[in-house]
């Protein structure tokens, strides 16, 4: 794989890479011109030799050396990929005794509410190597039972010798005593220093025992593995003349120095999403944008979110099995993508995924032995994609096979050929819309308000079919769309969040109180910052806290201004909020303050970026016609490189755009133009 047509670069650098499940994306951009280009090498089974695959690459192509790059950020889905396929450590945990049945218990909610057949979760670590010592801390702080440090030490050494290589230490209201906790793990790493070590006051000194427990046995789970490669990638790419410190992407949205980590490799669960949203953001901000619905389609599935005048958090995203606690970019999945399976149910109805094809055998016409029609299948009979254009050229798309898949469908519900793959296309984007429908009401928001940005591989195939059914102002397809997880690792700043449990109902609080809450997180916050020893162009605090009304069992999260909040602000910021979400407030209620959060966001200085089309002389051929099915009848579509395009011209739909790692459908009724930052922006007639 190569840069796309690059000057010659002048430097320094700064470098995002995007490790991925095929590929591994780098973003170069030189700090002195502000361009940014792409390079995709094939990913490896060890993601760091893909990495020095990619540094050689720039080398060779563009006489770029490690030394003269000068930031390093990339993000990994190793974290929940290990999650996801059950290959962390061996891992034991260490309880308070009469609580070694906490991960077993889980919450008792059924993931479905009307199904009572649900499979039970499988624990990542089982019982038996869950142990119980004598402790207990009660939940104001206050030590009732100390702790017995002679059986954490001989518990420690028994799991260890059943074979264990990372160990969890989660204590009972930890959170506000992490005392126990500290001279536990003190204890088990003097003892054992091979053995990856985490307490879950460390981790995420939250209260609710479960998620608790679970996020530190997460941590626990995939910290070895993480440690060992954030520890190789340090190792090996100094060795090849890297300079600069590496920083990896986390859940949250922020980038974070390698030793922070491998200290809580947890974080980095969620960042590939978090990355994308990141770019996403980035380029609709840049495009002049408010208000923006960012739309992620990839092989299985699409990823939504909606992003006003900050990026949507949750603490309530779940990876596989498991909730997640700590925040992360609130990213919405919906079971729709270019491998989605076209299939008909016991009553003959078509249907459209949520199954899919995945990489291997794949759609049909990757010709991998796939016989089943997917959504990419109904790309390439309707014309969309050009079956000789796929990647470039690299890869050639069976359109025979593509063409059997569909027929066969067609066949079931009593369609041709290529209405049966506009139907397939039409399922699709019903399920996109009825997923991400709610979501704007969720938000508050009216499609007609936002700008769409559309990314992943067929994010800008898709995303003007979805844009004829809900009204937005304007559709934006990146430059790079393909590698937009990249350019979120070089946008992204230093980002962390802290937490601390406070349960108390808000009338008890005197503001001299609440200040010194604040204060200590702002404190911790800080102190966390200037251990990553970054250059900073500007510091930021975000304080927030969840509340309820007195005996609600759920809270709202609520962020508040700058400046110290007082009890009767932070009333009157909760009331408002929840008579926005919820349309009513009780305002004479009691009001219960269950956590103070601080995010702390340190603003890395960077250049604009900006990407180029080919400079003029060395443009491509001019566009040529294809023949495209679109509701009911073929169309003339003109077909475009995507590098051929230039800042200022505009095109009518039908059209086709096409580029290395995508291709762009604007059917009739759209225009397209192309604004300064080379992106393309599609907008209703």
């Amino acid at each position: 794989m190569s840069l796309d047509s690059p000057p010659r670069a002048s430097g320094p650098f700064r470098l995002g890479v995007d490790i991925g499940g095929t590929f591994t994306d780098f973003l170069i951009l030189d700090e002195a011109t502000g361009r940014a280009h792409a390079l995709k090498v094939p990913s490896t089974p060890e993601p760091e030799e893909a990495i020095l695959e990619g540094l050689a690459e720039l080398r060779r192509l563009q006489g770029i050396e490690p030394a003269d790059i000068g930031f390093f950020s990339h993000g990994t889905t190793i974290a929940v990929n290990t999650l996801l396929e059950r290959t962390g450590e061996a891992v034991g945990m260490i309880t308070t005794r009469g609580f070694r049945d906490v991960l077993e218990l889980r919450r008792l909610r059924l993931p479905k509410a009307n199904d009572f057949f649900v499979p039970k979760p499988v624990a990542l670590t089982p019982r038996r190597n869950v142990r119980e010592v004598d402790e207990r801390v009660l939940a104001d702080g206050t030590v009732l039972v100390p702790l017995d440090l002679g059986a954490v030490r001989s518990e420690a050494a028994d799991l260890v010798a059943r074979g264990i290589r990372a160990i969890a230490v989660c204590f009972l209201h930890a959170y506000r005593n992490p005392a126990h906790e500290q001279a536990a793990r003190a204890a088990i790493a003097a003892d054992h220093p091979g053995i990856y070590v985490c307490t879950s006051s460390e981790i995420w000194p939250q209260q609710r025992e479960y998620e608790r427990f679970l996020i530190t046995v997460m941590n626990a789970y995939v910290g070895g593995r993480m440690k060992r490669y954030f520890g190789t990638l340090r190792a090996r790419t100094a060795v090849a003349g890297l300079t600069a410190r590496v920083f990896s992407t986390k859940s949250n949205g922020g980038v974070t120095s390698l030793e922070a980590a491998a200290a809580r490799p947890v974080e980095t669960l969620l960042s590939g999403p978090a990355a994308w949203v990141i770019g996403a953001a980035h380029v609709g901000r840049q495009a002049g944008e408010g208000m923006l619905v960012t739309l992620d389609m990839g092989g299985t599935s699409v990823d939504v979110a909606v992003v006003g005048e900050a990026i949507p958090y949750s603490s309530e995203n779940t990876v596989g099995d498991f909730p997640v606690i700590m925040p992360a970019i609130d990213v919405s999945a919906i079971g729709a993508g270019g491998g989605s399976l076209a299939w008909t149910d016991a009553a003959g109805v078509l249907k459209v995924g949520p199954r899919s094809a995945g990489s291997v055998p794949g759609p049909a016409a990757y010709g991998r032995g796939g016989t089943e029609a997917t959504v990419t299948d109904a790309y390439v009979v309707s014309g969309i994609v050009d079956p000789d254009g796929f990647l470039g050229g690299r890869m050639r798309l069976d359109a025979e096979a593509a063409a059997r898949a569909v027929a066969a469908v067609g066949e079931r519900v009593g369609l041709p050929l290529h209405a049966a793959a506009e139907a397939i296309l039409s399922i699709a984007t019903a399920n996109i819309y009825s997923g991400l429908v709610p979501q704007l009401a969720r938000r508050g928001a009216e499609a007609r308000d936002c700008a769409l940005v559309a990314y992943g591989a067929a994010g800008p195939t898709h995303s003007f079919l979805l844009a004829r059914d809900l009204p937005f102002r304007r559709v934006i397809v990146p430059p790079t769309p393909g590698t937009l997880c990249a350019l979120g690792c070089l946008v992204a700043d230093l980002r962390a969040d802290f937490v601390r449990t406070v349960w108390a109902e808000l009338d008890s609080l005197d503001d001299a109180a609440l200040a010194l809450l604040y204060a200590g997180l702002e404190a911790e916050a800080r102190a966390w910052l200037e251990s990553e020893r970054v250059t900073l162009a500007a510091v930021h605090l975000i304080r927030s806290a969840d509340l309820c009304y007195v005996g609600q069992s759920f809270e709202l999260n609520v962020p508040f201004p700058a400046g110290a909040p007082t009890r009767e602000a932070i009333a009157g910021w909760f009331h408002d909020r929840y008579d926005r979400v919820y349309g009513r407030a009780e305002r004479g209620k009691p009001l219960r303050l269950v956590e103070a959060r601080v995010q702390i966001v340190g603003e890395l200085p960077r250049p604009p970026i900006r990407f180029g089309s080919d400079p003029a002389g060395t443009r491509p051929a001019g566009a040529h016609l294809r023949r495209v099915h679109d509701r009911g009848r073929f169309v003339e579509a003109a077909v475009h490189r995507r590098e051929a395009l230039v800042p200022g011209e505009t095109h009518y739909g039908p059209l086709i755009v096409q580029q290395y790692d995508t291709t762009t459908w604007v059917p009739e009724g759209f225009r397209l133009t192309v604004d300064d930052h080379a992106n393309l922006i599609g907008e209703r007639l």
